[in-house]
């Protein structure tokens, strides 16, 4: 009777600390808005990262979930579009970092207004969602600190037609372009 104690209390420890374990480093977020869209669509569920930023910084492309600076209860998903230091502007139907146009095969539409040149402070990041025109982001005077990011989309989990990792095109496209 006593091992057939023991064995239920261990294996509850061992439960209890694999559960915290988890808590820590992994949440998971249902997408509410149309403002990431084609890329996440309203309802699908993620996997949030929460340690990844601990080993090393936001990059641009990355899809985060954050609090609002100004109500820690609201959560937001969107894109790093600029990091601290640069240059942002939306012109022409593009968006411009560092004076250099993105190639964004994932947004729904072009934006169809314009945000002139701002660079982006220490420790902010400049935060864009898919649908570019449909969307409350940086775009409309805001820049997302560091310390507000809760973590990075990592795995789609629902729906399962939508199974996988979460890409970073913007990330490939940036790591190709410093190689030529």
């Amino acid at each position: 009777m006593r091992t057939l104690l023991r064995d239920i209390l261990v294996t509850l420890v061992v439960a209890l600390i694999i559960f915290f374990l988890l808590r820590a480093t992994i949440q998971t977020s249902v997408v509410i808005t149309g403002s990431m869209e084609p890329t996440l669509q309203i309802g699908q569920r993620l996997l949030i990262n929460k340690v990844s930023y601990k080993f090393h910084e936001p990059e641009a492309g990355d899809i985060v979930t954050f609090n609002l600076p100004d109500n820690p209860k609201a959560t937001l998903i969107k894109r790093i579009i600029g990091l601290p230091g640069d240059t942002v502007e939306v012109k022409m139907g593009a968006v411009y970092v560092n004076g250099s146009p993105l190639d964004e095969p994932y947004i729904k539409d072009p934006p169809t207004y314009i945000f002139h040149e701002y660079e982006i402070p220490e420790n902010n990041y400049f935060v864009l969602g898919d649908n570019r025109n449909n969307s409350g982001d940086s775009h409309t005077g805001w820049t997302m600190p560091r310390q507000s990011i809760i973590g990075k989309a990592w795995i789609t989990i629902w729906p399962p037609g939508r199974w996988g990792l979460v890409a970073n095109p913007l990330q490939e496209q940036l790591a190709s372009a410093t190689s030529e």
